[in-house]
């Protein structure tokens, strides 16, 4: 075989447009046969493919952000409670909101970033229930107020309407 004889026509190997199939023979221009560069197709690079796509979502999801914004939202929930007047309405609910968000805080400082989140989303809650207590109490301690200022104005038109 010399240098400038291509590969195709080696002995043994068939002309490159004989071998192509029927459909291939009608473009003319495309070099068919074993000394034509081969393309990869998706079939050979779907699975390097898969497992890159696989190995870059893991990563991104391996690692989450330290809880700041959950101690920042729990603290603000106690506030909320507190400005609520929930020391007098639910006092039990925010003690344990109180804890809760000492402990997420103690837990962040130690680096325990799992247990300070799931701290933090429980002494919000804690905090969230304090205030809708609070809230219910205000609601309906003002209805009992109406509700006996109606009885009252009702009481008065009685005993004016009478001779």
């Amino acid at each position: 075989m010399s240098m400038l004889q291509p590969l195709w026509m080696t002995p043994g190997r068939a002309a490159p447009v004989a071998s192509a199939p029927a459909a291939l023979r009608q473009w003319p221009g495309l070099k068919h046969g074993p000394a034509s560069p081969m393309r990869p197709s998706f079939a050979q690079i779907r699975f390097p493919l898969l497992a890159a796509v696989l190995a870059s979502a893991l990563c991104g999801c391996a690692s989450l952000p330290p809880p700041t914004a959950e101690l920042s939202a729990a603290n603000q929930a106690v506030s909320r409670a507190e400005n609520a007047d929930a020391d007098q309405y639910s006092p039990q609910e925010l003690a344990a909101a109180r804890s809760g968000l000492t402990r997420a805080q103690s837990a962040m400082s130690s680096g325990d970033e799992d247990d300070a989140r799931q701290l933090a989303l429980s002494a919000a809650a804690d905090a969230d229930l304090a205030y809708a207590r609070s809230r219910e109490a205000l609601a309906t301690a003002e209805l009992n107020q109406r509700r006996a200022e109606v009885d009252e104005l009702r009481r008065r038109l009685q005993t004016e309407g009478q001779p």
